[in-house]
């Protein structure tokens, strides 16, 4: 019988390169071939001739590596990009919570503008919600504060008439300025026929209503002495007039939240900056009456 093809070194060729399938007509021995070979592949001292063989036709290559474009050459890893070039596919959490609370705001500011128009689901209690819009605007405030300053004869009413004006002249600068600052559009869905507007009362944040409200309330549930009753309806007037920000499709409901929460601050401010007539005796000598 003759003897298998042996190499240089006189070694079967059968351990390094093993049969695809083990025909009947070599009574199954390529399976005996396949694994001898696989046994000598981890076996030490395995020959380097059948280790390049296989490593060549191995598909599996190390991480980082790179099929041989010539003999023993293998081309240049590409240079990582600078910081500041790469994409930032994670954002972060900061982010992704203020998108999401802007678009609950809008959804919400759009689901509660019952009163934006008189199409509305709400549009025949909308004049009633015009009216408290001008319950809590600047103006009437400021020419009714004006008028009782004037028409007022005791050192206490005009202490506290001249601080509640410096209060509503202090929201005034406040809201203006963060408006212009933040410079965010009123609603879509909001009709621009408000009771006398200036150049700032195009943008949304904040409601100076909200701010007006909370600030009026909280001075006069402070320096004036009123029975429960009275009290618990100045709280619904600052409530009610914030919520009709929002049906009216003036403000979202951000806007009238930051609102209430800028005019309870300003309040502090004014209390602890207090007008009297000893800090601040000449405010007071103009209506001084004798």
């Amino acid at each position: 019988m003759p003897s298998p093809r042996r190499n240089a070194e006189g070694r079967p060729l059968a351990a390094c390169a093993p049969s695809s399938s083990g025909s009947p007509a070599h009574g199954g021995g390529g399976g005996r071939f396949e694994f001898q070979s696989l046994l000598s592949s981890r076996a030490p001292g395995t020959d380097p001739t059948c280790a390049r063989l296989r490593a060549s036709e191995s598909p599996v290559h190390r991480r980082g590596s790179f099929p041989l474009a010539g003999a023993g050459s293998s081309p240049a890893l590409p240079s990582p990009l600078p910081e500041e070039d790469r994409m930032d596919l994670n954002p972060s959490f900061l982010g992704i919570a203020l998108r999401s609370l802007l678009a609950i705001d809008l959804w919400l500011s759009k689901k509660l503008g019952v009163c934006a128009g008189e199409s509305s689901s709400w549009g025949s209690v909308r004049p009633l919600m015009k009216l408290l819009e001008i319950s809590g605007h600047g103006i009437p405030w400021l020419l009714g504060t004006l008028y009782c300053l004037s028409r007022s004869d005791s050192w206490a009413g005009r202490e506290v008439l001249m601080n509640l004006l410096f209060s509503l002249l202090l929201d005034l600068l406040l809201v203006a300025l963060i408006k212009g600052l933040v410079r965010r559009r009123r609603p879509a869905h909001n009709q621009m026929d408000m009771f006398f507007t200036l150049s700032v009362d195009k943008y949304s944040f904040p409601s100076g209503h909200a701010t007006r409200a909370a600030l009026v309330s909280r001075f006069i549930l402070n320096h004036l002495v009123l029975a429960i009753p009275l009290r618990v309806l100045v709280v619904l007037w600052a409530f009610i007039l914030g919520l009709s920000r929002v049906m009216l499709g003036r403000h979202n409901v951000t806007d009238v939240a930051f609102g209430f929460f800028l005019g309870y601050m300003q309040y502090s401010i004014v209390d602890y900056c207090w007008l009297s007539p000893h800090n601040a005796p000449v405010l007071f000598v103009l209506w001084n009456q004798p």
